[in-house]
This record gives C-alpha cells, structure tokens and sequence, in this order.
C-alpha cells in the first residue's frame, strides 16, 4: 500500500495552487471534471509520483462546504491510498461497520470512500487500479491525475513522503487506521505512525480548535531551506520548517 494522493479544500482554487506553485514549483497537470458530481471543482498537482489535490465546492449543499464551515476555512481534506486489489479492502473495511459515502463505477479505476466519522474524522479513500502490475512504480498509472501528468513535473519537488493527521486521541485514532490498513504502527519522534511501501502516515494531539483532519505533509525536495525562503517571499507564515498553505503545515524534506 502506497501513500498517492492528499487533498486540500479551499474557498477558491487559484490563490492555494499559485502558492504552492511559488514554494515548490508544482504545476496544474488536470482539473477533473468527475469531481463536479461531488459539488467541488479541483486541480491536480504531480509532486513526483504523488499527487496534490485542491478542491472548492461550488455549491452551498456540497458536502465539502459544509466541512469548510466546520473547519473554520481552508484546510487539509481527504488522505487517498493505493493497493492492488481496492475491491478486497472495501469488502473487508465495510465488514468492520465503515460506511462507505463513494464508490467509483469504473472497471479499471476503482475507489472507495469511507465516512469520517468512522475513520478518526478524515475522508480516506483506498483506490486501485486494474490491472497495472506495475503500481508500486513511483510513477504508475493514475487516472485522477489524467493522461498528461507527467509532463508537468517540478523540478524542486520530488515526492510526498508522509501526511500528518490530528486526533483528541491520537492513539485511537492511530489504531483505528492501523486496524482498517492492516498496517502496523509505530512511535517516531513525538507522533504516532503508519509506515506504508511508500510513504507515512501520522498522528499528532490537535493543533486547532475542530482537532480532525490533515494538518500537515511532509514534500520531498531538493533543497529544503530554498523552498522556505520561497514561502517567506511570498508572504506565507513560515515556522518549525514549514509553510502554512491552504491551513496546513506543508514542510519540505530535504533527500
């Protein structure tokens, strides 16, 4: 299993794709418009293999809005993984109790969206794609990125190497998710986490008042100091080795 995919929500799109575009030189590679049926408009961003999502909604009723709202503004949105076979998870996960808000009608590019509330309060997605043996390549096949993603690759940015998630109970909420990926966890630093074949995913106590969601995401760079003179250049708040973008701490991760 694989790390492929975070969405951020925005109230506009523009504004949080120009940062990031300023910081870690990510271009717009595809604007989906499947996304419409949820109410929200996005761009898609290569960041090496992974992929950085911005969402808006464009409707009042969409249930993105309403999380913009709970929020309290823009802010860290959905966690996508990978796998061979998303069909066995979502029979397995949906055995446990999880509910499941979303499900792709496609043969070939399969998904499953699982509710918050029963995933420590963040839209997770486990997706696959039919038959690509080659999946766990850092470059695969991927169909929400359409057909002409890497050919807006950044030069700086390399790949995303972990996601951060915040709890009330960051140990529930670390075991939860280690129960629902049958992953085990671990203790790094001050966070809990989940090693996955590519990439990480942690759990730290909350760092604003709502106490769900993805507060932070680690880039992998080639220059970590270059990429935050950047952010300070663009007017961006900048501490801990990180730039707040769209409500998250976004840090580049020299490799």
């Amino acid at each position: 299993m694989r790390l492929r995919q975070v969405a951020f929500i925005a109230r506009e799109l523009q504004p949080i794709a120009d940062q990031l575009g300023a910081v870690f030189g990510l271009e717009v590679g595809f604007r989906d418009p499947g996304v419409e049926y949820f109410g929200l408009r996005n761009v898609v961003m290569p960041v090496g293999g992974e992929f950085l999502e911005v969402v808006a909604p464009f409707r009042d009723d969409a249930s993105g809005a309403r999380y913009l709202g709970r929020r309290g503004g823009d802010a860290g949105y959905m966690v996508i993984l990978q796998d061979a076979d998303a069909l066995a998870h979502r029979a397995r996960i949906e055995a446990m109790g999880v509910r499941v808000i979303a499900r792709s009608p496609s043969e070939t590019y399969r998904y499953t969206h699982f509710h918050p509330a029963d995933c420590a309060g963040v839209l997770m997605s486990i997706d696959s794609v039919e038959g690509d043996a080659a999946w766990r390549e850092p470059k695969s096949e991927w169909p929400p990125a359409g057909p002409d993603w890497r050919d807006y690759q950044s030069a700086e940015a390399l790949g995303i190497a972990s996601v951060t998630l915040q709890s009330r109970d960051p140990l529930a909420a670390c075991e939860r998710w280690s129960a629902l990926l049958e992953r085990p966890a671990a203790t790094r630093g001050e966070a809990l986490e989940i090693a996955l074949e590519r990439g990480a995913i942690r759990f730290v106590a909350p760092v604003d008042d709502d106490g769900t969601g993805v507060v932070g995401l680690d880039i992998e760079v080639k220059d970590a100091g270059a990429a935050l003179d950047r952010a300070r250049a663009a007017g961006l708040p900048v501490a801990d080795g990180a730039a707040q973008i769209c409500g998250v701490a976004v840090r580049p991760v020299a490799i």
